[in-house]
Order: C-alpha cells, then sequence, then structure tokens
C-alpha cells in the first residue's frame, strides 16, 4: 500500500466511516458497500434522500461481476471500451448488494472509476458506493478544498487534485436492442454507437 492517505481511508472505511475520494469526474463521498452504517451515513452526511440510489466503484470487471446478477454482451464491450472512465451501467444487482444502496430497485449503478489513488483504495477495501461529495442539490465538487468546505473539513478526504472532467458520469441502461441514456456525460451517444450498433436513446 503505496499512502498514508490511503491507509486512514482504509481505517475509516472498516469503523464504518466515510471517505472522500477523487475521480476523474467529481469527487465522491465512499463507504464500502457492507457497511450499513457508512451508507447510512452517506445519506446523512450528503443530506440527501434514501429514494436517490448510490453508484458503487469497482477496480475492475471482475468486481463488477460480483455486484451484479447478470452481465449483458453489452455490459462487457461498454466496460472494455470505457472502463477505467466515465460511465456508469445499470444492471441487474447482485442480492448482497443492500437496498439501501439502490433504493429498493433491483438494479445497481457500476463504474470503474479512472483515478489510481481511488482504485488503489477500492482494490484493499473492495467495491465503495459513492455519490459525489457535496450536499444534496449543490454543485458537486472537484477538487479536494471544495469537499473541505462542504463539510467544514470534517470528512477526511485523500487529495488526488483536480478533477480531469469535472461533470458526473454518463449513466445507461443496458438492454439488448437498445441502450437508454440516464443521465449526460463525458461519453456521449455517438460514441456508445461507435461500440455497439444499437439504437441509443436519450431518457431526461
Amino acid at each position: 500500500m503505496s499512502s498514508n492517505d490511503t491507509k486512514k481511508a482504509l481505517s475509516i472505511l472498516d469503523a464504518g466511516g466515510v471517505v472522500g475520494i477523487p475521480t476523474e469526474t467529481v469527487y465522491g463521498l465512499a463507504a464500502k458497500i457492507d457497511s450499513p452504517a457508512g451508507i447510512d451515513k452517506i445519506f446523512t452526511t450528503k443530506e440527501r434522500p434514501d429514494f436517490d440510489p448510490l453508484i458503487v466503484h469497482v477496480e475492475s470487471i471482475e468486481q463488477a461481476l460480483k455486484c451484479s446478477s447478470s452481465w449483458p454482451m453489452h455490459a462487457e464491450q461498454l466496460a472494455n471500451a470505457f472502463w477505467p472512465g466515465p460511465l456508469t451501467m445499470v444492471l441487474p444487482k447482485a442480492s448482497h448488494i443492500s437496498s439501501k444502496i439502490t433504493s429498493g430497485l433491483e438494479t445497481v449503478g457500476l463504474r470503474c472509476p479512472n483515478h489510481p489513488l481511488t482504485l488503489e483504495l477500492i482494490h484493499y477495501s473492495g467495491p465503495l458506493a459513492a455519490p459525489s461529495a457535496n450536499k444534496f442539490g449543490k454543485t458537486s465538487p472537484t477538487q479536494k478544498s471544495h469537499v473541505d468546505s462542504e463539510f467544514n473539513n470534517e470528512v477526511f478526504t485523500i487529495d488526488g487534485g483536480a478533477c480531469e472532467i469535472g461533470i458526473e458520469s454518463t449513466v445507461v441502461g443496458i438492454f439488448e436492442d437498445h441502450i437508454e441514456v440516464y443521465r449526460p456525460g463525458a461519453i456521449t451517444p455517438s460514441m456508445i454507437k461507435d461500440i455497439i450498433d444499437v439504437e441509443v436513446i436519450i431518457k431526461e
């Protein structure tokens, strides 16, 4: 393990806490997916309504397979093309994924973030549930200082520098004959169509 920050973040996560994590999109507020106390703390810290599901961050396709009950060919194609990167895929959840994470839905959003510090953290911690590290409805943070000021320095945050992209990930649903875009982002419908020759429907 390379850094003291990683060690400190792991100890907080293991104790049921939350930490700020850098990604290429925005900073996230993370907890371990198997920590009910940590998941609850995400919602209370963000003042986030519990009907708003969390994205699960993984370090690899192998981890994603363990978090989903179905991994269609289109998911494999998109993951190979865009992971690590700013694409979240909504898939049927594995039974061990808490309904608190998915807001009671039978699907879970999965993403492999493109940031070496967070990928290292996930390697040791396992998958992390993480929405953006800001109060609900506020601007998403793209630097550690934004997280510090949003939460009055009460959330330990790994400093990964300024986010490369600065907007949230593209969120898509995977279907046999089409892809649905639920949230636009840096991965565009035309980029998806370049990988998979199916209709891409924007569902904003």
